[in-house]
């Protein structure tokens, strides 16, 4: 697969301009954390000719597809196969100890959800993979045909915030002792079966178990939790960091870390904040933005996307 200009990067503009009063500055490093096909990288380092950019993905295919579209770049790009809770080891295998930008584009990407046979998508046929890395790692499949109904309701109300999870889960264990699930559609099919007609209208049956499924099979909270200290623990002074995160338990791991490194450590009633209490980074953003009307009209992708946002105001004592 190649990268393609058909997709279109998410709040792409307001990425860049919050990024940019660090890219600008001499020797500036920029790790695209979550590169997937390259659209945020490439326009980075066609704005700053003298940027450096350590771009990382568990993805093989998007790795292949990206490196292909940032070739022109030459060594201005060092691309890594790796999750994002490998920052800072693939920083400390380039030799980089800081960086001036980190962007992270969290969630499942457009290419992935493009390609059928990944099996993301609910609204395609496709064996039940869902693996980000298929190089390595359990499916889908597997997750469904071995784990209990107590682990799988588990996962459907923590990463899916999945209401009917007892029943969906249980639904499972009774149809695999007939016959496995090996794709999407005997799960959807299976779910909408499940699922009451009154709720039915209130969205697809089947979107938040498929979610829960993707955030197991490829433990993305867990990657995410390590992840932004990690990110964040590198970035120099005036260094800066964007989040775009895509659905609520993404987002409140994010605006927790960044609201505990802008606030002062100071213990409460201390006459005067000494330098050592002071926060870390101040946030850029109040709470978090949304992609304006016309980019949710042309980019749907772009619809559930919450953007955070913080530089580094000093070093850690």
């Amino acid at each position: 697969m190649t990268a393609s200009s058909s997709h279109t990067p998410v709040l792409l503009e307001r990425s860049l301009a919050l990024l940019e009063p660090a890219l600008a500055a001499d020797g500036a490093v920029l790790v695209d954390a979550t590169l997937g096909l390259g659209g945020h990288a490439e326009a980075a380092l066609e704005r700053h000719p003298a940027l450096t950019l350590v771009g990382l993905d568990r993805d093989t295919a998007a790795l292949d597809a990206s490196s292909q579209r940032l070739e022109r770049f030459g060594d201005r790009v060092h691309l890594v196969h790796t999750v994002y809770s490998g920052l800072r080891s693939a920083l400390d295998t380039l030799g980089i100890e800081r960086v001036t930008g980190v962007l992270f584009d969290l969630g499942v990407s457009s290419m992935q959800l493009d390609e059928a046979d990944r099996g993301f998508a609910y609204s395609q046929d496709a064996p039940l993979d869902m693996r980000m890395d298929r190089t390595t790692g359990i499916t889908a499949e597997a997750v469904l045909a071995d784990y209990t109904e107590a682990e799988l309701r588990r996962i459907f109300y923590a990463y899916g915030e999945e209401k009917l999870a007892p029943r969906y889960a249980r639904r499972i264990v009774e149809s695999r002792d007939e016959r496995p699930l090996t794709r999407s559609s005997e799960l959807v099919r299976l779910i909408i079966d499940a699922t009451p007609r009154a709720v039915q209208r209130s969205g697809h049956p089947a979107k938040r178990v498929f979610q829960a499924l993707r955030i197991e099979v490829n433990g993305e909270l867990a990657a995410l939790e390590a992840a932004l200290p990690a990110a964040l623990d590198s970035l120099a002074v005036g260094g800066r960091i964007v989040v775009l995160a895509y659905q609520s338990l993404e987002d409140r791991i994010v605006k927790r870390e960044l609201a505990a490194r802008a606030r002062s450590t100071a213990p409460e009633g201390l006459p005067v904040e000494l330098p050592e209490h002071r926060p870390e980074f101040r946030l850029l953003v109040r709470g978090a933005e949304l992609a304006d009307e016309a980019e949710r009209e042309s980019n749907s992708r772009s619809i559930p996307v919450r953007l955070r946002a913080a530089e580094r105001v000093r070093n850690a004592a």
